[in-house]
């Protein structure tokens, strides 16, 4: 069966089993490999996407049922290979350690910050519930974003 997809402002065709996870659509015939297949569960987030707009396990979900969805993976992010502010702030602190959860991260928190861009501590904590990292920490990946306001409002 052919589904349509619709992938970082692009029309992309996948021919297969509808049900096939989104993650494996993306990793292995469309060869954007920013979306990790870690749990295959939806609980550590490392397969984060945006679909409309909200992160989404990609793990999940069905390419079958992702067509006429605007999804965005890590790839989409950026302007012309720019890294944003977040991927900036994240990568000048020192945070990115394996890179599996990364991506997923990043996908998780981007949308959180257009929403909130001056967040707390606690409200970026709220955020990251349902990534997990296993080598770096979490301390480390808060600072990292709220440097971001910091930097913003210095002259």
């Amino acid at each position: 069966m052919t589904v349509m997809l619709r992938i970082n402002g692009e029309e992309r065709a996948f021919y297969g089993d509808p049900m096939t996870p989104l993650v494996d659509v993306l990793r292995e015939t469309l060869l954007l490999t920013g979306a990790k297949a870690v749990c295959r569960e939806g609980f550590c987030g490392a397969c984060t996407v945006l679909i409309d707009g909200v992160p989404t396990p990609s793990c999940l979900k069905p390419a079958g049922l992702s067509g006429g969805a605007e999804i965005t993976s890590i790839e989409g992010l950026g302007i012309e290979g720019e890294l944003t502010a977040l991927q900036q702030a994240l990568e000048d602190n020192d945070v990115v350690q394996c890179g599996m959860c990364f991506p997923g991260m990043v996908m998780t928190l981007t949308p959180f910050l257009a929403a909130k861009p001056d967040p707390t501590r606690e409200e970026v904590k709220q955020a990251l519930v349902g990534n997990i990292c296993r080598c770096t920490g979490y301390e480390r990946i808060i600072d990292a974003v709220l440097s971001i306001g910091n930097k913003e409002r210095t002259p």
